[in-house]
Order: structure tokens, then C-alpha cells, then sequence
């Protein structure tokens, strides 16, 4: 296998949140570790990268980095070299717009118009239009973890009224590029067999052209700790508070239905709640306050702390593209319970417990059938913590990469 130079394109790239700027950088280095030649194309926030990976940064203004109209007046204001697309950025985000996929696309095909020494280029979801000008030029692949559309769909089934439901459209208007863009794609990557046919159906992508490489973990962080003991009523979730696609709302009901029977259940939260948010005041009306707990900006070991130190873990999303926080706890050998809901069934297989998505009263159930049955739950989390390090190990994905990549170069060159 011969180094490849790859750039690999990511219009943001939070490092702790969101999950792209982790994705792109664990990425990065595994096929790093092979042997290739990595360029990280980002736009803000910025990535933090393995040593011996390039990082080239794309800065935009970073509007969504505050909601305060003066502070992103003063971005604008005191950027230098100000062009078309910054002006573009600020009123589109004045008017409830997200423009990042669009601009970056339009900075990184003119990065590369000046630029033909990689190999292969490949855009981690951003799915903007200019992706397919890049496409003529240079062998491409576009890696899409599952179609925007189901978030704006939960978003708009959890949406209070007129007015927010306006506001979520407004938001979430680069569908319609993402639309265009998707179907004429020639290779796209995506992380579950569930998140192919979500593609094909609401993308209108050739299924054909759509290849299915499941997400690696750190399994060096990510893995059974028979040192620390767990606590005996201590659940772990991970949720972007106040998005309804996590089913967060599930989980916190249920805790509260089962308060009566298990007092000392206390339910750790790895997200970030908004202040007075809807959450927030969920957790008042339940009585949970001395019960439920968040931790935010975690680090990827004291993540894997929140798993390694509970006795259960829930996941209680309404849709996943592929399921970071199963696939987690369980190669940190957690028992889970999770919604049996778009690709977690693949995730989970056989190793825990499945309840339909958006029941409490089912998700009760099941925590109530853990409490009582402890030993068959941790003999399935065992196995799963097995079956975890053999599927998702990062050394096994790049080889998947690699092929489908030397496959997208051979085609274009035959062309």
C-alpha cells in the first residue's frame, strides 16, 4: 500500500462536542497510522489534531460561537480581509439561517482550485455544492453519519407552536441543498446499514454508490476498568440536553417512575444543559433535582470514566446514524438498555436490552428487570465488550477506508 495524501474536509470541528471534530480526528489518525499523508480542511471551531497531522484552516466569522447580536456584529467588524461569503454568513444567520455548510464549501473549492497534489478529497457531511466542483477535479468521497432530515423532523414534532416551527424551517433550509447535492454524488461513506437506507429514501442517493464502514472508538480510553468499582444505582446518559432527537425526556421520566421502588437511583447526564431551557424545567416539575446530574466538557477519558463507574447505561435516542454512546459503554463492559429505534439495533445486536423508543413507562420496565436481574444483564455486557473491540477498532476501519478509497481513485483515473 503506497502513502496516499488525503485531505479531509470538516466545516466544524468542535473538539469535544457534536461529535465531528472527534469523528475527523480520530479518523485522521487512523489512517494517519497507516502510513498516509493527512490534511484536516476545517472551518471553525477548530479541531485538535495527532501530532503529524496538518491542520489548514478555512476561518469564517464563528457566528453560532455566541447568540448575542453585538458580539457578532464585532466579528464581522473586526475581521480583516472581509469578502462576499462573510457578509453572506452574517445576514443569512441574522435572518435564522445556517449558512457554515455552504460558505465552506465555496472556501474549500477555492483552497483547492490552487491545489492538485491530493490523491483523494473527502468531506466529512457537509454536503454543500460546492462539494461537486471539487468532485470533477479530484477522486471524492463524501462520508454522511445519517441525513439531517430526521433531526429537523423530531425538531418539528417537539417544536411549541407557529412561530418555533417557523424558526426550525428557517434553520434548517440548507436541506434543500443537501438534496441537490446528495444524488449526484459518485461515492458516499455512511456508518450503519440503517443510515444507507435513510440516505437512499430521503437523499434520493443511489444506494448503489452508498458504502456502509462503521465508526471506530478509542479503545485504549474506551474499554473495561476492573479496578474501579461501579455504583449500584448509578445510570449513565448521554444527551445534547434539550434536542429531542436524544430522548432525553424518556430517560428522565422513567427515573422519576421509579423513584418509589429505588430511591438511591441517581442518573448522570454527559451533555450540556441550556439555562432555564426546557430540561431544566423537566427536572423541576419531576422532583429530580437531587437526582439527575451533568457533566459537560468531558474529555474522551472522563467519558469513559461516566460508563466504567455506572452500573447501567441508557440510550434512549429517537434516531441515531450509528450510536457513539451504545457502541461506548458498551466496549467499557456497561450493561445497556436502549430504544430500539434506527440503528442502535445494530449497535446493541444481542447485548442489551431493547424497549420501544419514547415509552418511559417501557423504559420503567426494563430498569426495574436490571435491578432485579444483574447478573444476566453484566454476563451480556462481557460478551459485548468483546464483541465491541473486534467491530469497532479503528486499525480494522482504516483497511475498509483504504479500500474504498483506492477504488474511488482507480475509477476516477480510468475516467
Amino acid at each position: 500500500m503506497h502513502q496516499l495524501k488525503i485531505a479531509l474536509l470538516s466545516y466544524r470541528s468542535a473538539p469535544f462536542s457534536g461529535g465531528q471534530g472527534i469523528f475527523v480526528k480520530e479518523l485522521s489518525n487512523a489512517l494517519f497510522k497507516r502510513g498516509h499523508k493527512i490534511d484536516v480542511i476545517s472551518g471553525p471551531p477548530m479541531p485538535m489534531l495527532d501530532p503529524g497531522i496538518k491542520l489548514i484552516k478555512l476561518e469564517g466569522l464563528n457566528l453560532f460561537e455566541t447568540f448575542s447580536f453585538r458580539d457578532r456584529v464585532s466579528k464581522l467588524w473586526n475581521k480583516k480581509d472581509k469578502d462576499f461569503l462573510d457578509y453572506y454568513d452574517f445576514f443569512k444567520t441574522l435572518i435564522g439561517g445556517f449558512p457554515e455548510m455552504y460558505s465552506f464549501g465555496e472556501r474549500v473549492k477555492k483552497y483547492l482550485s490552487q491545489k492538485k497534489d491530493y490523491d483523494i478529497v473527502i468531506d466529512n457531511q457537509s454536503l454543500s455544492s460546492g462539494m461537486l466542483e471539487i468532485q470533477k477535479n479530484y477522486p471524492f468521497v463524501e462520508i454522511i453519519h445519517h441525513p439531517i432530515t430526521k433531526d429537523f423532523k423530531y425538531d418539528l414534532i417537539y417544536s411549541n407552536g407557529y412561530i418555533q416551527r417557523f424558526f426550525k424551517k428557517r434553520w434548517y433550509s440548507f436541506l434543500k441543498m443537501n438534496k441537490k447535492v446528495a444524488p449526484k454524488l459518485k461515492k458516499i461513506i455512511t456508518v450503519s446499514l440503517n443510515s444507507k437506507k435513510d440516505i437512499a429514501i430521503d437523499f434520493k442517493a443511489d444506494s448503489k454508490r452508498i458504502h456502509v464502514i462503521p465508526n471506530g472508538l478509542d479503545l485504549k480510553v474506551f474499554k473495561k476498568n476492573d479496578l474501579l468499582e461501579r455504583e449500584n444505582f448509578k445510570i449513565v446518559t448521554v444527551a445534547s440536553a434539550d434536542v429531542p432527537l436524544k430522548g432525553l425526556d424518556t430517560t428522565l421520566k422513567a427515573i422519576s417512575l421509579i423513584l418509589d421502588k429505588y430511591p438511591n437511583t441517581k442518573l448522570s447526564v454527559v451533555g450540556n444543559p441550556r439555562e432555564n431551557g426546557h430540561t431544566e424545567r423537566l427536572i423541576r416539575q419531576l422532583n429530580l433535582t437531587n437526582h439527575v446530574s451533568f457533566k459537560t466538557n468531558l474529555s474522551k477519558e472522563e467519558v469513559a470514566y461516566e460508563y466504567q463507574s455506572s452500573s447501567l447505561a441508557v440510550i434512549s435516542s429517537l434516531y441515531e446514524g450509528f450510536g457513539f454512546p451504545a457502541a461506548e459503554a458498551m466496549a467499557c463492559g456497561t450493561p445497556i438498555i436502549s430504544s430500539n429505534s434506527s440503528a442502535l439495533p445494530e449497535i446493541v445486536q444481542d447485548f442489551g436490552q431493547l424497549y420501544e423508543p419514547g415509552n418511559s413507562d417501557a423504559l420503567k420496565e426494563c430498569i426495574e428487570n436490571f435491578y432485579l436481574n444483574r447478573p444476566s444483564f453484566n454476563n451480556l455486557a462481557q460478551k459485548g465488550s468483546l464483541y465491541a473491540n473486534e467491530t469497532f477498532n479503528w486499525e480494522k476501519i482504516a483497511l475498509d477506508y483504504e479500500e474504498q478509497f483506492l477504488e474511488t481513485i482507480e475509477k476516477f483515473n480510468s475516467c
